[in-house]
């Protein structure tokens, strides 16, 4: 039976996709076989006539996975705006019932699927129906929150960590993205999260990390 997890972030630009390249490499690396799956992705660029997922093509080629593009993303827009809106300008809403059939579907590839999400837990994916939050349940996973490591972190962090509880939403750990080993205020950021919301950070990535330091079983105790 599959096992997931997935990936939010406290915002659009936090580095989800280089994070979870590097997870599902590490995991892959380690002989698991793991898989990975976006919903919807905005901000697409259209090559030879076609809209090419740029998340997923980059997680597919670090991580070395061969599953087709077309199975990894159900929705793929050109608009760089949030899913809810691209789906309306481009006449192509979500529709939850596709999202939960290719998800089945891709955990049937798979045996550790990383789902990563797009923008942060609030991210609208369809103005009329549901947020990201809705897809995150509707899946039955727990998350890993990607968040940068500097300035800013500790109040972003906390904040979708009680978001995501209120929600009841699991939170398996943190990731700080950007880190920079002995510098006093990401080491303190690091230190402050883990004693403040009992949630621990899982790992520290800086930036052009090739891999993840993080034991691949301790990882994969991760999904669920």
């Amino acid at each position: 039976m599959s096992k997931g997890i997935f990936i939010t972030a406290t915002g659009t630009d936090a580095g989800k996709t280089f994070v979870t390249a590097l997870l599902v490499k590490k995991l892959r690396q380690a002989g698991y076989n793991a898989g990975y799956y976006k919903a919807a992705l905005s901000g697409a660029l259209r090559k030879a006539g076609q809209l090419i997922p740029g998340d997923a093509q980059y997680v597919k080629q670090t991580a070395g996975i061969d599953t087709p593009l077309e199975q990894m993303v159900s929705y793929i827009y050109e608009t760089a705006v949030s899913p809810h809106l691209a789906g309306e300008l481009e006449g192509n809403p979500v529709e939850l019932e596709t999202v939960l059939r290719d998800y089945k579907a891709a955990c049937g590839l798979h045996d550790y699927l990383t789902v990563e999400g797009s923008g942060g837990i609030l991210c609208p994916i369809r103005r009329d129906m549901y947020m990201l939050e809705d897809l995150i349940k509707a899946m039955g996973l727990d998350v890993l929150i990607v968040a940068p490591a500097g300035l800013g972190t500790i109040n972003d962090t906390i904040l979708t960590i009680e978001y995501a509880r209120q929600r009841c939403i699991g939170v398996k750990g943190v990731i700080l993205n950007w880190f920079h080993p002995g510098d006093m205020m990401e080491e303190d950021n690091r230190g402050f999260l883990e004693a403040y919301t009992g949630v621990p950070v899982i790992a520290c990535v800086q930036e052009g990390d090739t891999d993840v330091d993080v034991d691949p079983a301790v990882l994969a105790e991760l999904y669920q």
